[in-house]
């Protein structure tokens, strides 16, 4: 890990998003039944703040934080057959949360894609990236 005991607190925040796309069918099934291991956007919820929770133990090097907010929300595509996964990760301090906020998003699409692969392996998982971040030397990046 890097030495960051020299570098300031401060306020860090990142958004991350990221999309699985179901075939017609599957995205069918989705939304009239969804999946016999219970609610598929709830779980993926747990999921992704799991993660973000837990980065440090999927990430080598990855500090542990402190995190102070977690939050996993999720966007209907229906149009495109699409799931679109949305994390934001808020804490105080030396480092910054962008792999929390990742971690978030590719954590809950791997649980969605686990409870629907019974309608097929034809689902995809996509553009998971980083949309904004705050805080630090760096300074504020969006997407």
């Amino acid at each position: 890990m890097i030495d960051i005991s020299e570098k300031q607190m401060t306020k860090r925040v990142a958004r991350a998003e990221g999309k699985i796309v179901f075939s017609p069918a599957a995205f069918k099934v989705f939304i009239k039944r969804g999946s016999p291991k219970g609610n598929v956007l709830e779980t993926a919820k747990i999921a992704g703040i799991m993660a973000a929770k837990n980065t440090p133990a999927l990430i080598p090097l990855c500090h542990p934080l402190t995190l102070e907010k977690v939050a996993v929300s999720f966007e209907l595509l229906k149009s495109k057959n699409t799931i679109k996964v949305m994390s934001e990760v808020t804490c105080t301090g030396k480092t910054g949360v962008e792999m929390e906020a990742l971690a978030a998003v590719a954590a809950a699409c791997l649980t969605i894609y686990d409870m629907m692969k019974f309608t097929g392996q034809d689902l995809t998982i996509s553009d998971i990236r980083l949309m904004h971040k705050s805080g630090g030397r760096s300074g504020i990046y969006f997407r």
